[in-house]
């Protein structure tokens, strides 16, 4: 039986409940769905992580970082006393898995800190309606994308975890990740973004210091996301920047299931 071409995704957890799906795969249309689905993965995953680190702390400790400007925010993001800081506020002794939990906080501090600052969510907002019936009778998250592109080639993707009384809701978070990673990979794809050339944009800077980080936010601030994106994808094109210079500074700004992987795995 031949498999429609779709993006599906569903969460029915407690009372979060949300089902959509696309059908018409215009690479526009893509686009803009999977973009709500990352808005809508992102904002929950902390949520999933208060049974492995302090949140809240994170949280505080966001609203203080992001009272300084944007450059002294994002220096203060990749000091060792913030990192040290964010060490206390997860709940693990062992060192390695304390430093893979650390990762994840790290990241989740820096979204909530530059959210503050600067647009870090896609211009659609998340999926908050459940338009399809559910595909599951129990508690799950899933994501699945069936195209056959014959411009793009082949996108096929199921994540999904259906959620019981067992199941560590740090796992919920990793699956979240996992499936942000994924759109994060195809979004440019449909959205004709230059990611390439955003490369480009920051190619000049390779061992950033302390001292390098004000040019690399200036360098961002700076950026002619217009150039980079159709009209309907310039602010798209615009969190793809702000994503290349924190990598070029060493912040990471999205939570890294691997991570959470390892991290469960080894607990």
């Amino acid at each position: 039986m031949k498999v429609e071409d779709q993006i599906v995704f569903t969460a029915h957890h407690g009372s979060w409940k949300v089902a959509d799906r696309l059908l018409d795969m215009e690479d526009e249309k893509v686009a803009h769905f999977i973009a709500s689905v990352a808005n809508t993965v992102n904002a929950k995953i902390p949520e999933y992580l208060t049974e492995v680190m302090n949140v809240a702390g994170i949280m505080s400790l966001a609203e203080e970082l992001a009272k300084k400007n944007l450059a002294d925010a994002v220096v203060a993001l990749k000091s060792p006393g913030t990192a040290r800081k964010l060490g206390g506020l997860v709940f693990e002794e062992d060192k390695k898995l304390k430093k893979l939990l650390t990762d994840v906080a790290k990241a989740v501090l820096a979204r909530e800190v530059l959210s503050r600052k600067v647009p870090v969510d896609y211009p659609e907002g998340p999926l908050t309606e459940v338009r399809i019936v559910f595909p599951y009778s129990e508690d799950h998250v899933n994501f699945t994308a069936f195209h056959l592109s014959a411009e793009h080639g082949p996108w096929r993707a199921v994540r999904r975890l259906i959620i019981d009384d067992k199941t560590p809701m740090a796992d919920v978070a990793r699956l979240l990740a996992s499936i942000n990673e994924s759109i994060t990979l195809k979004l440019p794809v449909y959205a004709g973004i230059d990611v390439d050339g955003i490369d480009t944009w920051f190619g000049e800077f390779k061992k950033v210091t302390k001292a390098d980080i004000p040019t690399v936010v200036e360098k961002y601030r700076h950026f002619p996301a217009e150039n980079y994106a159709p009209d309907h994808f310039i602010e798209h094109a615009r969190v793809y920047a702000l994503r290349k210079a924190l990598e070029k500074v060493g912040i990471p700004f999205d939570v890294p299931a691997k991570s959470l992987e390892k991290y469960l795995e080894k607990k």
